[in-house]
């Protein structure tokens, strides 16, 4: 089998590069230099890369700050590192380089549809009495969409919650950022580049305030350590500015819809029933009678490349912990695997992995 002939259905983890991104990058390597050095070249890297970051509020529409980090996760520990927090707290789904700042009991469930419990939110202790004029605050991350399920939060009735009660909210908007309008009422947000076709090792951390943040370097305004990848910055907003309005043409993606009834017909278990607001580009789809582990294996072997709940944590084989927090049976979240779809992304591709999908379920029936 070619590699050209491979379906590539792992977008949530990694898209293809956008060759506008490509472009910027080579520019962004031609005119390489510490943006810190004060000789001419240090001031040519630093002129582009201030100017990158113009171009990223503006392609987001964000009024506040943006602060260019290695990805996702370091943006997550800046967002949490601030020695004015009293306490931190994020919804149960959050993904594990968010779940790994906040203690246990500190994550607020979800509704059996993958909804944040608002009512749980709201009478979280630590999100309760603070007192006036206090210089110490709270943060609450709630995660825009689900890498693995493709739910989409409520992030306007979340962030009105949060700011009722003097905290900050931090969206981690790596999902959504070039698919769908970044949620403004964020005080802070965490941007991922090779989401939506940029390169990989970049992002950013957004904040409407950096003294949210406690300064931890000497790049970046002081808050980050390390010095700033360039090429890596002009690839990310050459590929944020690419993204089209809607992210995947309508009729790329027509087939799912056939396809889901007869997922449903087999037995087999089309979780986007189950959400309360799922969006298009990411898909959990349980096989009657065959692991999810099983299902890669055998997918990789007709050239179609997918995924078992977030890249992050899938080649761990534990069970995903978004599913657990859903309610969903454990038999059930055995066999989900996830597909996701991007800018490359066929019609052709979609009625391949569906027609191999349903074979193989026959075959396993």
């Amino acid at each position: 089998m070619t590699k050209s002939s491979r379906i590539y259905l792992d977008h949530a983890a990694t898209t293809p590069l956008r060759p506008e991104a490509r472009a910027a990058m080579e520019e962004g390597f031609a005119m390489w230099a510490n943006p810190s050095s004060p000789h001419a070249e240090g001031r040519r890297a630093r002129a582009a890369l201030e100017d990158a970051r113009e171009r990223m509020k503006a392609a987001l529409g964000w009024e506040g700050e943006v602060i260019f980090t290695s990805g996702a996760s370091e943006a997550a520990e800046i967002g949490f590192a601030a020695d004015t927090y009293m306490s931190e707290i994020a919804s149960a789904v959050e993904h594990d380089a968010v779940l790994s700042q906040v203690w246990s009991d500190h994550r607020i469930p979800v509704l059996p549809d993958g909804a944040i419990n608002l009512v749980a939110l709201g009478e979280n202790e630590s999100l309760q009495g603070l007192a006036e004029g206090s210089n110490t605050y709270r943060v609450v991350a709630v995660q825009h969409v689900n890498s693995e399920t493709g739910n989409r939060q409520n992030i306007g009735f979340a962030g009105e919650l949060t700011h009722d009660h003097g905290a900050a909210l931090l969206v981690d908007c790596a999902q959504s950022a070039g698919k769908f309008p970044l949620p403004q009422i964020a005080d802070i947000a965490i941007v991922s580049a090779h989401k939506f076709g940029g390169p990989v090792g970049v992002g950013a951390l957004l904040v409407k305030n950096f003294a949210m943040l406690k300064a931890s370097g000497g790049q970046e305004r002081g808050y980050r350590r390390g010095t700033e990848n360039l090429p890596g910055v002009l690839g990310m907003i050459a590929a944020l500015e690419a993204c089209a309005e809607p992210y995947i043409a309508p009729e790329v993606l027509e087939p799912l819809d056939a396809f889901a009834s007869e997922v449903r017909a087999l037995g087999g278990e089309w979780l986007s029933d189950r959400l309360s607001d799922p969006t298009p580009y990411i898909r959990a789809i349980a096989m009657p009678g065959l692991s999810a582990q099983a299902q890669l294996m055998r997918f990789d072997a007709q050239g179609i490349a997918i995924s078992q709940g977030s890249a992050c944590s899938s080649g761990t084989m534990k069970r995903s912990h978004v599913l657990t927090a859903m309610g969903v049976p454990d038999e059930i979240a055995d066999r989900t695997i996830r597909v996701s779809f991007g800018w490359t992304t066929t019609r052709a591709d979609v009625e391949r992995f569906c027609e191999t999908w349903l074979a193989m379920a026959r075959q396993a029936a």
